[in-house]
């Protein structure tokens, strides 16, 4: 078949069908000269290696794109992450980003959220609502979804170890104002692995934080259809100072592992696969970027595929969400990031990216403002209506340096990927501290070069200047942590004492066994039981994970 036969036909078979449900923006796709520009562009001359290696946008190996029109059939989502102080300030937070053009939430949890404990817990105390929103009860999360149809936005919430516990409230909460679980959307991110490798807001040992995400795998798969169970992330891996390469590389090996821990549990690969997601880091390198999302996409659905034997298309797409790369803000010259975060929010989109969020300016030096998140929600409004990069699928594709770089990162992150194999799997590579060493050596030899100026930070190493910071600056009361814990004290006293110590039984029973702990969950929020009970009852059944076990 030739290369223009392959085309035609997947217009016919794959593109056609697609815009006949989903049709484009606009009826036709022109620059300010009123020249067309095309959907989709190929080769002018004859590709052996195009079918293998690019395909065409919604089909294997998905080089170019996971579905067929991409932006444009609609815009990525636009997402902010967000959540601060108590849940009625983050709610007014949410709605106001929403009223701006925000598409969907993305949730922010304070740290003794993120470790499963309440408010009112001596270990929290300094910590409520300081880097999140302070979640510990039903209450909690009902109002912050106040006036907020579940059914009609699409959540994400940044929480791993007590990812299923939150996600419970959620169900509850929809239930609550008569949505039913089958119309909701959203993510967990619900990835421990790489919390004992970057992170390190772990709760409980390997082994059954493991089972909490294969029984998540397990009762949406049922029950939530729409959402994502799992967002494998290497943005933290990235974070923590990982290349592009490796934060590809590790980020499918923990990916892997999840897919296998499913299987084994004896779920099928196409049951669960379409539901898993992942979330990536956006920095400063414009193509390394671009092609280090072309190139985990067709890796991911070669392993899919060739490893695991999918046979849903679906389940070989890498659907992802990206956030610009915090790290990569300064202190200095705050107003660059904006800069900063331009770039990386257009690798993001050239790159192909479903939903992403874009860091605000003044990041680096505390919670942003409601002016600094504007501005990063308009950066992506800018690149989505006015630039242009988003009529046509897959721009770069061809470029000799894209597509270059692109076989070079796949090519590398397939090494460490059998490296890892050979070690017996991502968590053998955490602990052995493979993982964990090979980021710090990156993240050292990064610093090296900025110190010894082979790298230029501007503001930083280059073109400093003399300045005193003016930007407005958001700051947390004090009294939200009080009026935080005053509220858990009513709540213990107003519930049903007898039915929460029922709640209590059945919950560590249940941990004990090799019974679904998500309706167990979603039962004992709903009988207001609280985070920090809850994850005491599974501390106390399963132990607490501390690094000096591995």
């Amino acid at each position: 078949m030739t290369l223009e036969s392959e085309f035609n036909r997947w217009k016919e078979q794959t593109l056609n069908p697609a815009l006949e449900r989903f049709p484009e923006r606009k009826q036709e796709f022109s620059t300010s000269s009123g020249i067309t520009i095309p959907h989709t562009l190929i080769p002018p001359d004859e590709d052996p290696d195009y079918m293998t290696q690019l395909g065409f946008p919604g089909e294997y190996p998905y080089t170019r794109g996971v579905q067929p029109s991409m932006y444009r059939g609609r815009f990525w989502t636009m997402r902010q992450y967000a959540g601060y102080a108590t849940a009625e300030e983050s709610n007014q937070r949410y709605r106001y980003l929403l009223e701006h053009g925000q598409t969907g939430l993305s949730v922010a949890f304070d740290l003794p959220t993120q470790i499963g404990y309440d408010s009112d817990d001596p270990i929290a105390l300094g910590e409520v609502g300081r880097v999140g929103v302070a979640i510990s009860s039903l209450e909690d999360m009902e109002i912050l979804f106040r006036d907020i149809p579940l059914d009609k936005v699409s959540t994400s919430m940044t929480i791993n170890a007590p990812a299923a516990i939150l996600l419970a409230m959620y169900i509850a909460v929809a239930r609550r104002q008569g949505v039913e679980t089958r119309q909701l959307r959203g993510t967990i991110q619900n990835d421990i692995l790489k919390e004992y490798i970057a992170r390190g807001t772990y709760i409980f040992p390997p082994r059954p934080s493991m089972r909490l995400i294969t029984d998540v795998f397990r009762y949406c798969q049922k029950e939530v259809p729409y959402w994502n169970t799992i967002s494998i992330s290497g943005y933290h891996i990235r974070e923590a100072g990982s290349t592009a390469v490796q934060e590809v590389a590790f980020t499918l090996a923990n990916a892997v592992a999840y897919v296998q821990a499913a299987l084994d549990s004896g779920l099928n690969v196409d049951d669960f696969a379409s539901q898993l997601s992942f979330f990536f880091n956006a920095h400063n390198n414009l193509f390394e970027e671009i092609a280090k999302f072309r190139a985990a996409r067709r890796l991911w659905a070669k392993i899919m595929q060739q490893r695991f034997g999918a046979k849903n298309p679906r389940s070989g797409m890498l659907r992802f969400h990206t956030q610009t790369g915090g790290s990569t803000l300064t202190a200095q010259q705050p107003e660059n990031n904006v800069v900063r975060v331009t770039l990386q929010a257009l690798a993001a989109v050239l790159g192909g990216t479903q939903s992403l969020h874009t860091n605000s300016m003044d990041e680096a030096l505390w919670l942003p403002t409601e002016k600094s998140v504007r501005l990063a929600l308009r950066t992506q409004q800018i690149i989505a209506h006015e630039s242009g990069v988003a009529d046509s699928i897959d721009p770069l594709a061809g470029s000799y340096l894209v597509e270059y770089l692109t076989d070079e990162i796949e090519r590398r992150a397939q090494e460490y990927l059998q490296r890892i194999d050979d070690m017996g799997g991502a968590l053998a590579a955490i602990e052995k501290g493979f993982i964990q060493n090979e980021i710090q050596d990156a993240a050292y030899q990064y610093q090296r070069a900025i110190e010894h100026d082979q790298v230029l930070v501007v503001g930083v190493n280059a073109f400093q200047v003399e300045e005193i910071i003016t930007l407005e600056r958001l700051k947390v009361d004090p009294a939200v942590e009080a009026a935080q814990v005053g509220r858990l004290k009513d709540l213990r006293q107003k519930r049903d004492a007898a039915r929460v110590n029922e709640c209590l039984t059945l919950l560590e029973k249940a941990a004990r066994s090799n019974e679904n702990l998500l309706p167990v969950f979603i039962h004992c929020v709903e009988n207001d039981l609280t985070l920090g009970e809850i994850c005491g009852v599974l501390r106390s059944a399963w132990g607490e994970y501390h690094v000096s076990t591995l």
